[in-house]
């Protein structure tokens, strides 16, 4: 019995030691001088979607959505849409800011497996969303810290 559960303990402790610890986001420092920041998060829903989708700003690839994960860039003020791949399509799918130097804003991601579904297929359909800073503090706490630029 001591050494079936002392197996078991130890492969319970390898699994989640390959998640790695959960690092906690540097939500207070500041963008570059002259650059606008960009947080974009997404929290773990397993039963949602596991899909590890491209974050896009004006089409261009600047990260990955990881289920339960945050990230921040450092970009030239101006105007961002900010799109996420998405097999499934919606109206209002993606948010469209305008930044400006020293500003930061929060970006979440959102899915829905349902939207474009049937009987027999599910198609991941993803979104983005200006968060408030105060709500996007929160959530971050909770997301592991993927790294920023």
């Amino acid at each position: 019995m001591t050494r079936g559960l002392s197996m078991t303990l130890a492969v319970v402790t390898v699994a989640l030691s390959s998640y790695g610890p959960v690092t906690a986001a540097p939500v207070s420092d500041p963008a570059r001088a002259g650059a606008a920041r960009v947080w974009v998060y997404r929290e773990y829903e397993p039963y949602e979607t596991l899909a590890r989708p491209y974050v896009r700003f004006n089409g261009q690839i600047i990260g990955i959505s990881e289920p339960g994960g945050s990230f921040y860039r450092d970009v030239q003020p101006g105007s961002y849409s900010v799109t996420v791949d998405s097999v499934g399509k919606d109206v209002y799918q993606f948010a469209s800011v305008s930044l400006g130097a020293g500003q930061t804003t929060f970006i979440k991601v959102e899915s829905s497996r349902d939207w474009e579904s049937s009987l027999t297929y599910r198609r991941d359909t993803f979104y983005t969303r200006v968060i408030s800073s105060e709500m996007a503090q929160r959530e971050l706490g909770r997301s592991q810290f993927l790294g920023g630029g």
